[in-house]
Formats: structure tokens, sequence, C-alpha cells
């Protein structure tokens, strides 16, 4: 891969949310640049919507902070083993920010490329969480079942955890 063009895919599915919160686009991404922060609803400890498994976050040298860094996460959901390792592919600071899938072993959705939006407005900054994945090929059931009840699940987590840090506004 020589260029984050060639990370990027079309993904059959799009799903996105978005919220207002009193605070400047760069305050917002400072927190929403670090993983740690985004990953927080599947890596705290065990989660009901993961049927009780988790996942642990890795992070390479660049913290998922630059164009081309990996952010791995293992661990496990209703008995399956999950393996994902993502690769930031798009990163314009203040403005945006997407990481896609290089490998991905999750049981309800293939590979995804996850990120976020931010504009400013009069009564504050939008963010826009965004996610474009495609179906799980080996367990294409539960991912006609599960998918975008998870892509969904994903998204509001992300938007939570961004608004529980800064106060929304109406």
């Amino acid at each position: 891969m020589d260029s984050p063009k060639d990370w990027m895919r079309e993904y059959p599915h799009h799903l996105e949310d978005s919220v207002i919160l009193q605070a400047t686009p760069e305050s917002l991404f400072s927190f929403l640049d670090d993983h740690r922060n985004l990953g927080a609803h599947m890596s705290g400890g065990k989660s009901a919507m993961l049927g009780m498994g988790g996942m642990t976050l890795k992070l390479d040298g660049q913290r998922g902070k630059k164009v081309g860094a990996h952010i791995v996460m293992t661990g496990s959901a209703f008995g399956f083993k999950l393996f994902i390792d993502e690769i930031v592919s798009e990163c314009q600071v203040s403005v945006r920010k997407s990481w896609e899938t290089l490998r991905s072993e999750i049981v309800v959705i293939g590979h995804y490329r996850l990120g976020f939006l931010l504009a400013a407005e009069k009564n504050g900054t939008r963010v826009t969480v965004q996610i474009d994945y495609e179906n799980s090929a080996t367990h294409p059931i539960l991912s006609f079942l599960g998918g975008k009840l998870y892509a969904k699940w994903c998204v509001r987590q992300m938007l939570s955890a961004v608004t529980s840090k800064f106060a929304a506004s109406e």
C-alpha cells in the first residue's frame, strides 16, 4: 500500500449521526484523536453488546494519530475471538479523521471505515461520526441480523463518549 488512497475501499453500507457541542473543533479533535477515548465502549471491561466479552486496544508508536498508524484490537464477543487491525487512512487536524480495517475478524460486520467530521456552526461545533462497512463474508446470517445494529451502536458509543466529555447544546 503506497498511499492512503490504496486503503480506501468502497463499502455498501453507510451510517452516521451527529450532535452539536459547545466546544471548539480543536478541543474536540484533541479528544477524538485519542483512540483510547473512542474505544472505551469496547475496552472498558465486559460489554453486554459484545456478549459479555471485551476488547483490548493496542496502539503503535504513532498512537493512532497519523496517516499510516496502526490500531489493533483483540478480544471476544459471544464466544467468538475477535481481531481487528486498523490503519489511519485520513487525518486533517481539527476537521476530520478516518481509519479502516486492514484485517477484520468481527462476526457481524466485515471490513469498515470509521471516522468523524467536525464543522463549526453558529451555536457550537457539529460532530458527525460515520461508518461505512460491508457484511461479514464468514458469518453472512449473523451479519444480516446484527450488522446494522452493531454499526449504529459503534456510532452512538463514539458520540456518547464525546458528548459525555463536552456539554451538548440544543
